[in-house]
């Protein structure tokens, strides 16, 4: 099946068809650097990391731009309200380039963790401000925007197909509003393209209309034509980002060049916690950081993984406890493959137990239906069920049907997944294994001497964590206590 991707512009999936034969050029809205990025971030970037893997794996050679907001996203994003870096500068008494700078490397640095895929360009915002105060002017200059007292805001009934990408109509829109109109606007709906700064405002440039800075829509459409061109394959960012921040991109991209800005808009869904959104401004969130402290970055990635990238994901320490179960469960079952390569060798007459090719063909057709990685990892645990019945068996073991699932494992779950750790041929020595095997022994001990001393918290806790680890203790009526790894 050739890849079908679900387009929020035509509300439906579309065969995908690159603009320029074997290239996709994609663009995905990255973070506002004014905090650590959590579990939310993590859903949206994971989630189209595997897209970009997958194309890759199609054999597509993929131009990912990912952008860093620097400056001009308001608090409200509405278009009111002051820059979020500023703000959290003030809050933090550092200067916002600071702020800017420090939380971009600790988004960088939570990507990497989870095996996140560095894009081709990550364009700041502030490193564009001549590209976007040319567009501004552009806009200007057809009749799409108006300038107030050093703002310029772009005129929305200007641009007949405004509310496209999500299904709002400006009329609808506009008997709804609840917000305080600004006076300099025309419209309520009208958004800024450019900021007059006020008095004691750190982050300015100066313009055609005065000192000021950028508006938060005008970046993203600014930075992605300069590196994908004015019509590109695909750009994606979270659901929440459709309106009004993508709605927004549209009508002032397409207002400006005439053309279709994007094919293919691709949006991820959100992250909640008890049924509601997670979120900064909610303050219900859990950063990369802190989640890191409690799971593996493999088990959050196959957390994220384990939903559909448009289907939302309830986050809890007990999903993640049951993602680290299922995939110990798939990583046991690649151990055991490079165990019993070891011992392999050719065998004559050699009938295989089962198709590798097809199971090949359904993680494909899995992955090409929108990219379905919940059902992707499916098929990998199918696989790993048929091949765990051949290496349960008894031997000799076929060498080329063994080094044939390697390539299969290390493919999917490796390369287009991200979910196996690098060291997962390598068995641990005999050496290491007892070591092992004594420090759990030790901790043991110590939990038998404060469980003597009625100590039964803090040995409850020891019970708990090591059973977290995957050791169950078992104690005996006697008072001592033996333990075992779960199977």
């Amino acid at each position: 099946m050739p890849l079908q991707i679900y387009n929020t512009l035509t509300r439906k999936k579309e065969p995908f068809t690159p603009l320029h034969p074997g290239r996709v050029h994609i663009y995905v809205c990255g973070p506002t650097v004014y905090g650590h990025p959590h579990i939310g971030h993590a859903k949206s970037y994971v989630s189209f990391d595997a897209v970009v893997r997958w194309f890759r794996y199609l054999g597509y050679r993929v131009k990912y731009v990912q952008n860093i907001t620097d400056v001009g996203h308001l608090t409200d994003d509405a278009d009111e309200g002051e820059d979020k870096i500023e703000k959290k500068a003030r809050e933090e008494k550092l200067d916002p380039w600071e702020i800017a700078q420090y939380y971009t490397w600790s988004y960088f640095d939570d990507m990497d963790a989870l095996g996140v895929l560095r894009p081709n360009i990550s364009p700041h915002a502030t490193g564009h401000i001549v590209e976007q105060i040319e567009l501004v002017k552009r806009l200007l200059e057809k009749g799409y925007a108006y300038e107030v007292n050093g703002s310029v805001y772009y005129d929305v009934r200007k641009f007949p197909e405004y509310g496209k990408l999500s299904g709002r109509k400006l009329e609808e829109l506009e008997a709804g509003a609840r917000v305080e109109v600004n006076p300099e606007k025309r419209h309520p709906f009208d958004f800024a393209l450019w900021k007059r700064a006020e008095p004691g405002h750190i982050m300015r440039w100066p313009s055609p209309w005065g000192e000021g800075y950028p508006g938060w829509h005008i970046e993203c459409s600014a930075m992605s034509m300069k590196y994908l061109g004015e019509t590109f394959d695909i750009h994606g960012g979270g659901i929440e980002n459709a309106f009004p921040h993508h709605e927004c991109e549209i009508a002032q991209s397409e207002a400006a060049t005439g053309k279709p800005f994007v094919r293919y808009w691709m949006h991820n869904n959100m992250v909640t916690v008890n049924g509601t959104k997670m979120g900064k401004s909610l303050g219900n969130f859990v950063t990369i950081k802190d989640a890191l402290k409690k799971h593996s970055p493999l088990t959050i990635r196959f957390f994220i993984l384990s939903s559909h990238y448009r289907s939302p994901v309830d986050y809890s320490d007990q999903a993640l406890d049951a993602a680290e179960k299922g995939l110990e469960r798939l990583h046991n079952s690649v151990r055991q493959l490079y165990r019993t390569l070891q011992k392999s060798t050719e065998v004559v007459n050699f009938t295989p137990p089962f198709s590798i090719d097809a199971f090949r063909a359904r993680f494909e057709e899995e992955m090409n239906d929108d990219f379905n990685t919940p059902r992707a990892i499916a098929v990998l645990y199918d696989f790993s069920r048929e091949l765990n019945k051949y290496l349960n068996a008894p031997g000799p073991h076929h060498r080329p049907f063994l080094e044939e699932a390697e390539t299969f494992y290390q493919t999917f779950a490796g390369e287009v997944l991200g979910l196996l750790p690098e060291d997962i041929s390598r068995e641990p020595s005999v050496e290491t294994q007892q070591l092992v095997e004594k420090l759990v022994q030790l901790t043991v001990d110590i939990r038998g001497e404060l469980r003597k001393q009625k100590l039964w918290p803090l040995s409850d806790k020891i019970r708990d964590e090591l059973a977290r680890l995957g050791i169950v203790i078992k104690d005996r009526p006697d008072g001592t206590s033996e333990w075992e790894l779960k199977g």
